[in-house]
């Protein structure tokens, strides 16, 4: 660990920084205050919020960062509390108009926390609770790192990516599952920036947590700095008691000195030197009232010089990832400063008037920018031109087939197909060059052999080949491969996918990143997973194996909740395809689509059970190859026609068509003819039903039926029951009788599975031919 001293570098100009963070610290809290107490209350309102004493720890840090450090390519996370902070910087720099300023955590206005895709003033990160964006800058250095070593990308300075957390966000366990990650070793351009203020939502935390936190960051091997003492302290401690008074210090409970900063003069004289030495006695007599409370209150995370050293000595380490822990107060430069209680408290109007009094600010002028003819103006205006957002140009739109073809007869599973087809893409330059697969060890298993044996697996540095030639899977690792291999954590799967789905924005090259998984292990991810979307990250997932299909492998490998998830979730087109053709056509527009304006990720729910894929063929051939690519697109096609006018609907997804095609077999023979519907994506399904009623209900006019489902049912079919088969939970498709109002029964998995064949457990759970008639015939009873 290394404790910053003094170290020689560029002069800063510390009056217009100190200028600035008052500045700044005033417009932070001045923006939660008016939403709160000047912004007229709708009816019914809950209290608006904020966090002024959160935002005032982090105030110094961010001055230093922002004002001193930061350069045209770098990239920042910025803790979730401190988005007021944020924006007054933007404003001051000139990147945000002033409008804003009384529009915090209004529609429309200033997010509560920093947003990548709703703050006017573009995030870097978007962040929140639940640490997964203090460990999004990581994971964009590592896809920065794959940029460069693929595509050549050369800057004046390097990239450099930088987290600002709260210590409370440490506790988090998806951030020590990244830190741990064998990918994201050596990123000697990762700095992260803790605010150690020592305080969580309901209390001071206890002492030792920070000295645990660096040993686990030292044992992982980053580069710790400590900045706990500020340069006034570290010159006393250089005097004639100073180890005596370090000593005393250190020896506080952090309870002990917060509840310092209440006080000046001759109380907190009193009450720092209740218990110290002789030695303390002494030193501390060589300072007055007024110069005390500066001196013991003085630490590193509010020394604006301090902060300045401490960044750059992260620069000087390029081996590994830097974290500083710089010790701040909550609430700093506020009445309410070192308060257990001050998380979400707020200054009264009367401190807000004193505060703006201080600042020689007037209630007309207190929303101003520094004059541009003022040193501090020109400060401002040179940290906007370098650090503020450019207008970002579109996504490039690649040469993807619309498929990649060449399937045997044979029966495959969509977890085989798939595999295929990625070896059938590598073999396209203008495509491979831009995909890249990534797996949380679970790449063999989730077919990508054959795409690894092809493109190889990615190592900033080659490594060498010990078991060469002659073998089934060949794990080349060189800087040209374009595969990453991460450990058992799905949560970093997600993470490393919102970097990779972000190389356009963040880097500025699109990349087509395809992450695989298994299926039930999607919900140990799905913090990351919604992160990723909701920060507007472009990739495709494929969740493999799925469900009860996965017989032998018991309950707790046999996901039924996934495709609720998929459907759910904004940004997102969850599919589900049966045969092999309709995987190719929904994998490569799923390509297609993650470069379009008002694209979205995809997410594959696949299976290892091989199919007969004549079914499919038929269809193909009475539908016409380019209708039947439409409707599979849109989620659905009829695979089966009846030989008779039809009596139900059997509408299924996925791994059991087999089944329900031998359904509807009995069916006919028992003359209640079926028609079978292949639903290849209820979530596109569902929506264009849903966007219709949306429409129609804000226009106030009648639902027409123009929609995917009335594509695929004539209007005389449309009073037909419906049963709907899918190897996931019941409820997934039992919308579809509301569409049209007709009776539905609808046949799933609603219990947790265990280890048997597939014929035991559809057995037991009603997905068998003869079941799933019965269930037809309950249907038309």
């Amino acid at each position: 660990m290394t404790l910053i001293e003094p170290i020689a570098s560029a002069p800063l100009d510390i009056d217009s920084l100190e200028q600035v963070q008052r500045r700044i610290l005033w417009l932070a809290v001045r923006m939660v205050d008016y939403a709160n107490h000047d912004r007229p209350a709708s009816a019914g309102s809950v209290k608006v919020g904020g966090h002024q004493a959160s935002s005032a720890s982090m105030v110094s840090i961010m001055t230093s960062l922002w004002f001193g450090h930061l350069s045209g390519h770098d990239k920042v996370a910025v803790k979730p509390h401190a988005s007021p902070v944020y924006h007054a910087i933007k404003y001051l720099t000139g990147e945000l108009d002033r409008r804003y300023l009384t529009g915090l955590r209004e529609i429309g206005g200033l997010q509560a926390y920093p947003s990548r895709t709703k703050d006017p003033d573009v995030a870097d990160f978007s962040t929140g609770s639940v640490g997964l964006g203090v460990v999004a800058p990581l994971f964009a250095a590592a896809a920065r790192r794959y940029v460069e070593a693929h595509f050549g990308l050369q800057t004046e300075a390097p990239a450099r990516f930088i987290a600002l957390a709260g210590d409370a966000e440490l506790d988090e366990g998806n951030v020590w599952e990244a830190i741990a990650d064998p990918a994201l070793q050596g990123l000697g351009n990762v700095m992260w920036v803790v605010d150690a203020n020592r305080q969580s939502l309901d209390r001071v935390i206890p002492g030792q947590k920070i000295k645990k936190h660096m040993e686990f960051f030292e044992g992982a091997g980053w580069h710790v700095i400590e900045a706990k003492f500020g340069h006034r302290l570290q010159a006393a401690f250089r005097r004639p008691g100073g180890d005596a008074l370090r000593a005393h210090i250190d020896a506080m409970s952090n309870e002990e000195y917060q509840s310092l900063f209440a006080f000046t003069g001759a109380e907190l004289r009193q009450r720092f030197l209740r218990s110290a030495d002789s030695s303390v006695r002494h030193l501390i007599d060589n300072y007055s009232e007024a110069e005390l409370a500066p001196l013991i209150q003085n630490l590193g995370g509010h020394d604006l010089s301090m902060l300045a050293e401490s960044y750059r000595s992260c620069d000087a380490v390029t081996d590994r990832p830097s974290v500083v822990f710089a010790y701040t107060v909550k609430g700093f430069g506020l009445p309410m400063a070192g308060d257990p209680l001050n998380h979400a408290a707020l200054l009264t109007r009367d401190q807000i008037d004193v505060f703006r009094k201080e600042l020689g600010l007037t209630p007309d002028t207190e929303w101003d920018r520094f004059a541009d003819d003022t040193a501090v103006g020109r400060l401002c205006a040179r940290t906007g031109g370098e650090l503020n957002n450019s207008a970002l140009v579109p996504r490039p739109r690649l040469s993807i087939p619309d498929a990649v073809g060449a399937f045997t007869q044979k029966p495959v599973s969509t977890q085989e197909t798939f595999g295929r087809l990625l070896t059938g893409l590598a073999a396209i330059s203008s495509v491979a060059e831009r995909m890249i697969t990534t797996s949380p060890d679970v790449s063999v298993s989730t077919n990508l052999g054959g795409w690894i044996n092809k493109m190889g697996v990615f190592n900033p540095d080659e490594q060498p080949d010990y078991l060469g030639e002659g073998r089934l899977l060949r794990w080349r690792q060189a800087p040209a491969g374009h595969h990453i291999e991460l450990g058992i954590s799905e949560m970093n799967l997600f993470l490393m996918l919102h970097a990779l789905g972000l190389g356009h924005e963040l880097h500025g090259e699109h990349l087509l990143p395809i992450g695989t998984v298994y299926d039930p292990f999607v919900c140990r991810g799905l913090d990351a997973f919604i992160y990723a979307l909701y920060s507007g990250a472009r990739f495709i997932v494929v969740g493999t194996p799925a469900g009860i299909t996965l017989a032998p492998e018991g309950g707790a490998h046999q996901s039924t909740i996934t495709p609720s998830i998929g459907m759910e979730l904004p940004g997102l087109a969850y599919a589900e395809p049966a045969f092999a053709t309709a995987l190719d056509w929904l994998l490569c527009d799923g390509l297609q689509r993650l470069a379009d304006t008002d694209g979205e990720s995809l997410y594959l729910r696949l299976s290892t059970r091989a199919l007969d894929q004549t079914p499919f063929d038929s269809a193909v051939q009475r539908l016409g190859a380019h209708t039947s690519r439409a409707h599979v697109l849109a989620g659905g096609y009829r695979l089966l026609e009846p030989g008779e006018p039809a009596q139900v609907v059997l509408a299924a997804c996925g791994a059991v068509m087999p089944e329900v095609l031998a359904a509807a077999a009995l069916l006919e023979a028992e003359g209640l003819p079926a028609i079978v519907l292949d639903l290849t994506s209820p979530d596109r399904l569902y929506r264009h039903w849903r966007l219709g009623l949306r429409d129609a209900s804000r226009a106030g006019t009648a639902a027409s039926d123009d929609h995917h489902l009335a594509t695929l049912l004539a209007p005389h079919e449309r009073h037909l029951p419906i049963v709907t088969v899918h190897d996931a939970a019941s409820h997934t498709l039992a919308w579809l009788g509301s569409v049209f109002g007709t009776r539905v029964v609808p046949v799933g998995v609603d219990a947790f599975g265990q280890s048997g064949s597939i014929h035991d457990l559809y057995g037991l759970f009603d997905l068998l031919p003869d079941q799933i008639a019965n269930a037809a015939l309950v249907a038309t009873a």
